[in-house]
């Protein structure tokens, strides 16, 4: 049984899923990965799937267009647990991750709430 009042901890844009269907097809299969903290960590990671190996401190948000998305779980507490969305800016990609194929990169925004623990939305 689902909690009626559970939101998705990760959603995406239409030109990020845009962005994400074209790179699958040229790509294959994809993940997203988000460090936290400063510089690059603060940006998702677009990879193909498999390519950095998770551990236990690392959480499943969920997923994108079949692309799981994770997030360090101690940046997910030390944010207050958001919603994140997924979203693409013109400019050349940071560190590792792949660009889109129209010549941007992945961000991220979070919108007016968060996710309790328990997963209920919380407006701030």
């Amino acid at each position: 049984m689902t909690d009626a009042n559970a939101i998705q901890r990760v959603v995406a844009t239409k030109a990020a899923l845009e962005a994400i269907r074209a790179l699958q097809a040229a790509s294959g299969r994809l993940m997203f990965f988000m460090s936290g903290g400063c510089c690059d960590g603060s940006l998702p990671i677009c990879l193909q799937a498999g390519e950095l190996i998770t551990g236990p401190a690392d959480l499943l948000l969920g997923q994108v267009e079949g692309c799981d998305f994770w997030l360090a779980a101690g940046q997910d507490a030390a944010w207050g647990h958001p919603q994140l969305e997924l979203d693409v800016e013109a400019g050349t990609p940071e560190g590792f991750s792949l660009g889109t194929l129209g010549g941007g990169h992945f961000i991220v925004r979070s919108p007016s709430y968060v996710c309790a623990p328990s997963g209920g939305p919380s407006r701030i």
